[in-house]
C-alpha cells in the first residue's frame, strides 16, 4: 500500500480539496523534506489540535526489541537541545492546553490541544523533539521501569489482557501483529540507550511523518509555520522501506485455553484473519464493518437476539472488525455464556447462529437502520476536533489516503446485503481462525 498525499502547493490558497456538504474542509500539501501536512478547518471555536504522526509503530520494531516504539514515546518527553525534561507538557498546561502521545502497531502519535493562537509554540516544541532529544542513562533506567510497571498494571494484572496476547500470538504465525504493542516483558527488560536511539534516528524524520492540524486555522498560515519549524529539518535519506514479514497461508484452525483464578467471567472468543481497508479498494472492508455491526454491534444485533434473548444461553455477544490497519487484521466474535451454560455450549450456539445468519441472508430493515445510524454518527463526529485528527492520522499512517477517508461514508452506504454475505463466506473460514476460552482455574474444558 502506497501513501499518497502529494498535492501542488498552489492549492493552498484555493478552495479546500473536499468541502461538499457532509465532509470536512481538508487541505493537504508536502514540505520539501517530504513531510506530509493535512489541515482540517473548523472555525466554530478558537481551538486547534496539533498532531505529529510517525509511520512507525510496534510492528516496525527490530526482532528482539519488542516495546521499543512505546519506550521511545515515553522518552520523547525528556530533554532536548532547548527544553528540559517535562518542559513541553508543562508549557502546554501553562497555556491552558493538554497533550499526550500514543503508540499502536502502525504508528506513534504526539498531540497538543490548545488555543488557536498557540499553534506556533506547539510547532516549535514538537519540531525540536523530532530530531533533538538528549537522553541520559538515568532517563533510560527510569522510563524502562515505568513501562514495565505499565505492563504490570495493564497486562499482568488483567487475565483478559493476557488472554488477548495469547490470541494474537496464535493468530499471527509470522507477522509482528502477534507481538504485544507494549512488548514482551523479557525483551522490555533489556531495552537500552542504543535500542531507543536507533529506532529514533531511523524513523523520527520529517519524510516519515504526517502533520495533522485541525480546528480554527488557516491553511496558508499552517503552511508558513510548518515550513519555518519542520521544513528546516533534513529528511532521512536512509529511511528504510516499510516492509514487514507477511503471513504464510493459514491452513489449520488453532485453539487455546487460558486459565486464571482471577477470571470473573469466562467467555469464548474467536478471531479470523481478515483483509484491512486498502487504498482505493475499501469495498470488502466496508462489507466486513457492516457484518460486524449486524452480527454483534449492539444489543439488538443478530447474535444478541439469538443467543441472549431467544435461547438465553449468553449474557453478551459481540462482533468486532478493526479495518484501519496497514496489513491483514482480524474479524472477532465473542460470547459470554449465561449462568449454567458451558463454554462448549456457548461456542456451539455461536457457530449455529452465524451459520443461520449466512443462510438466511441480511435483513434489509436491519441494514437500513444501521446505515442511518452511521450517517448520524458521522455527522456528530464532525463536532469533535480530536476525533477528526485521529481519524485522518490513523488512516494515513495505515496506508490510506485523504480521498479514502472522505470516500468511506459513501462506500458504507453502497454496501448491499449480498456483499455482506459474500464477505462473511470468504472471511469466516476455520482454517484462518483462532478460538480461545478464557476460564477460571477450577473450570473443566468440556
Amino acid at each position: 500500500m502506497v501513501r499518497a498525499l502529494v498535492l501542488s502547493a498552489a492549492l493552498i490558497a484555493a478552495t479546500p480539496l473536499w468541502a461538499k456538504e457532509g465532509q470536512e474542509a481538508v487541505t493537504t500539501f508536502s514540505l520539501d523534506n517530504g513531510m506530509d501536512v493535512v489541515v482540517i478547518e473548523d472555525h466554530r471555536a478558537p481551538v486547534v489540535q496539533h498532531m505529529v504522526w510517525y509511520r512507525a509503530g510496534s510492528a516496525d520494531e527490530p526482532i528482539g526489541s519488542s516495546g521499543v516504539a512505546h519506550f521511545l514515546e515515553h522518552l520523547l518527553f525528556k530533554a532536548t537541545d532547548t527544553m528540559a525534561a517535562g518542559e513541553l507538557s508543562a508549557t502546554v498546561a501553562a497555556n491552558g492546553g493538554n497533550d499526550n502521545a500514543f503508540t499502536s502497531y502502525d504508528y506513534t502519535a504526539y498531540f497538543q490541544r490548545v488555543a488557536a493562537d498557540r499553534l506556533e509554540l506547539m510547532m516549535r516544541m514538537e519540531a525540536d523533539r523530532m530530531r533533538n532529544i538528549r537522553l541520559t542513562e538515568r532517563d533510560i533506567a527510569t522510563e524502562r521501569d515505568v513501562i514495565l510497571e505499565e505492563r504490570n498494571q495493564r497486562t499482568e494484572n488483567s487475565p483478559r489482557a493476557l488472554f488477548g496476547e495469547q490470541m494474537s500470538a496464535a493468530q499471527y504465525l509470522n507477522h509482528r501483529y502477534g507481538v504485544p504493542i507494549i512488548g514482551w516483558r523479557h525483551e522490555m527488560e533489556e531495552l537500552d540507550m542504543e535500542d531507543a536511539l536507533s529506532f529514533y534516528q531511523t524513523h523520527y524524520a520529517p519524510n516519515n511523518a504526517i502533520l495533522v492540524v485541525t480546528g480554527d486555522v488557516d491553511p496558508a498560515e499552517v503552511k508558513a509555520l510548518a515550513n519555518q519549524y519542520y521544513g528546516v529539518i533534513p529528511a532521512n535519506p536512509d529511511l528504510p522501506e516499510r516492509v514487514r514479514s507477511q503471513e504464510p497461508p493459514q491452513t489449520a484452525e488453532r485453539r487455546l485455553t487460558f486459565k486464571d483464578a482471577r477470571v470473573a467471567q469466562p467467555y469464548v472468543q474467536r478471531s479470523y484473519l481478515a483483509p484491512e481497508r486498502d487504498a482505493g479498494a475499501q469495498e470488502k472492508a466496508a462489507a466486513l464493518f457492516l457484518l460486524a455491526e449486524l452480527l454483534g454491534g449492539s444489543t439488538t444485533s443478530y447474535l444478541n437476539e439469538k443467543l441472549q434473548f431467544d435461547q438465553q444461553v449468553a449474557v453478551y455477544a459481540g462482533a468486532f472488525y478493526r479495518g484501519v490497519s496497514l496489513d491483514d487484521t482480524t474479524f472477532d466474535l465473542l460470547v459470554v455464556p449465561a449462568e449454567g451454560v458451558s463454554l462448549q455450549e456457548a461456542e456451539d450456539a455461536m457457530d449455529a447462529a452465524v451459520a443461520d445468519f449466512i443462510a438466511e441472508g441480511v435483513n434489509q430493515e436491519d441494514l437500513d437502520r444501521i446505515k442511518m445510524q452511521l450517517r448520524a454518527a458521522q455527522t456528530y463526529a464532525r463536532d469533535n476536533v480530536d476525533g477528526i485528527g485521529n481519524r485522518y492520522g490513523r488512516a494515513l499512517t495505515s496506508g490510506l489516503t485523504v480521498e479514502d477517508v472522505q470516500a468511506w461514508p459513501d462506500i458504507l452506504q453502497a454496501v448491499t446485503g449480498d456483499d455482506i454475505i459474500a464477505a462473511a463466506r470468504e472471511v469466516l473460514q476455520p482454517e484462518t481462525s483462532v478460538t480461545g476460552w478464557l476460564m477460571r482455574d477450577d473450570e473443566v474444558t468440556q
